[in-house]
């Protein structure tokens, strides 16, 4: 399971942080899309160390190796963009890549240098106002081809479409809305957890 950071400030964001990652989390998605390189590295450096092989980040990526990370995600933009800045934070310690995909057949045409892609909206967005999806993404995922890299939902997550999304044939699934719309974002997150859990036994 994978929760990505709400792009704007939350209060006591840190600490959520720390909660989350206590309890388990294993891949954070660093996504602040108007954060400054210094304002970036701000906001990393409180995180603490230990943490810091949980974190996938989504900007400034020449940011990494002196922050501890070894993860990397690109925009689905930055990948039809910019291909070529893909192999360049490798030349440090590189873990995973990640992206972002709308359509199933941008997520078939991937390159197998990446690890696992989001897959967007599967449900109307909890986060974003009028972002609904445009095709049913449970038939469309049936004309899969690529099964090298893990196919995680995305959009309209929450505790009761987390196992039809599994059930449905996506790898994974990705938080963002149901954890920081909610007044206590660690018990959601516990629950949610709870049932990718139990899915996965």
């Amino acid at each position: 399971m994978i929760v990505i950071t709400n792009p704007f400030f939350i209060e006591d964001e840190t600490q959520i942080l720390h909660s989350l990652l206590e309890e388990g989390l294993y891949s954070l998605h660093i996504r602040k899309p108007d954060f400054s390189e210094v304002e970036m590295a701000k906001f990393i450096h409180q995180i603490k160390l230990e943490f810091r092989t949980n974190l996938v980040l989504h900007s400034h990526h020449q940011l990494a190796e002196d922050l501890g990370i070894e993860r990397f995600h690109f925009s689905e933009k930055d990948r039809k963009e910019f291909p070529a800045r893909f192999p360049k934070p490798c030349r440090f310690k590189c873990e995973s890549i990640s992206t972002s995909t709308h359509s199933i057949e941008d997520f078939n045409s991937l390159e197998t240098k990446f690890n696992y892609a989001f897959l967007s909206p599967v449900f109307k967005s909890i986060s974003k106002e009028n972002y609904s999806p445009e095709k049913d993404l449970f038939e469309e995922i049936k004309s899969r081809k690529n099964h090298k890299t893990k196919m995680v939902a995305l959009g309209g997550i929450d505790l009761e479409s987390i196992q039809k999304t599994l059930e449905n044939g996506f790898d994974d699934v990705a938080l963002l809305g149901t954890i920081w719309k909610n007044e206590n974002p660690l018990k959601q997150f516990k629950l949610c957890q709870k049932i990718v859990h139990s899915y996965l036994q």
